[in-house]
């Protein structure tokens, strides 16, 4: 489906522009490995697994829900995506990096414990997420989420684990129509009127997030980084600009300094205008590089 959103052609437009901007010559570049069904099975049910599993058609494309499909390589990609996520907490967990950006696809944030939706089939943030919490130096993590779609996934997976603080932005009245008025303590969910702007959604942060984080106090954050509520991109109606990613990746990393030392595990989920996409994504990774508490 060359014509789909969630395409080849995002990731090919983000390593075209970190390459073009120096950002890749800057950092460390680790390719994935699938995650195996046994690590899945953490966030998944086995029977969900194996449903996916069986799903991948050998040619053409297959609808596994409303607007969620696989076609032949879908399978692989969605564990390659999963395995990036895994692999980054790893390696923030053990010293062997601070922040890390897993540039995958397909998105995780919709997929619920048992329910693909919204391009996703496995929830990539849901899983580091659930790693970090094994291992015995992390107690709590937070996971902040700036899609322009609520990450109902991540809330499913996590609504009833309040070791786990979810801060979710998104535009109000849209997809996914799921969990949007879900209340619990550790479940923010911050809905953003159409047309609004990165002015607008700062002082929400302001006022509801970063007290949230600082009350938490996390040993790691995950950021689910979606890159669709900029102003250019054809699936939403909010208008932010690069300079709020950057501004809201700046507060991520003081929140992580504080708390966190320093730990960061970003990984994409939206996005789909191409240039808008790479050019935010860049903003994104160079504040996580050069901010000056990095």
């Amino acid at each position: 489906m060359p014509r789909h959103p969630e395409r080849p052609d995002r990731l090919r437009s983000i390593m075209s522009r970190l390459t073009a901007s120096g950002i890749i010559s800057e950092t460390s570049v680790v390719l994935a490995e699938e995650v195996s069904d046994n690590i899945l099975s953490k966030v998944h049910p086995r029977t969900y697994i194996e449903s996916i599993n069986k799903s991948e058609p050998d040619s053409a494309v297959i609808k596994v829900e409303t607007d969620t499909y696989m076609s032949r390589g879908s399978l692989r990609a969605s564990k390659l995506a999963a395995g990036a996520c895994a692999a980054a907490t790893r390696d923030v967990l053990s010293g062997d990096a601070r922040r890390v950006f897993c540039a995958v696809r397909p998105p995780g944030h919709h997929a619920e414990v048992a329910a693909a939706m919204g391009f996703c089939l496995f929830n990539n943030i849901a899983l580091a997420a659930e790693l970090a919490l094994k291992d015995e130096s992390i107690s709590r993590v937070a996971i902040v989420d700036f899609d322009v779609h609520h990450c109902n996934g991540t809330v499913d997976i996590f609504k009833d684990r309040p070791e786990v603080l979810v801060c979710s932005s998104f535009q109000e009245h849209f997809y996914p129509h799921r969990y949007l008025d879900f209340t619990n303590p550790h479940i923010l969910n911050m809905s953003l009127e159409k047309d609004a702007t990165g002015d607008q959604f700062r002082a929400r942060v302001e006022t509801e997030w970063l007290p949230a984080l600082e009350n938490h106090k996390p040993d790691i954050l995950f950021i689910s980084a979606g890159f669709d509520a900029h102003a250019e991109d054809p699936l939403g109606e909010l208008r932010f600009v690069e300079s709020d990613y950057g501004w809201i990746t700046s507060q991520l990393i003081s929140i992580a300094e504080r708390f966190c030392q320093g730990r960061i595990v970003s990984t994409l989920e939206g996005g789909y205008n191409l240039d808008a996409l790479a050019r935010s994504v860049e903003t994104h990774m160079g504040t996580l590089i050069r901010d000056p508490l990095a």
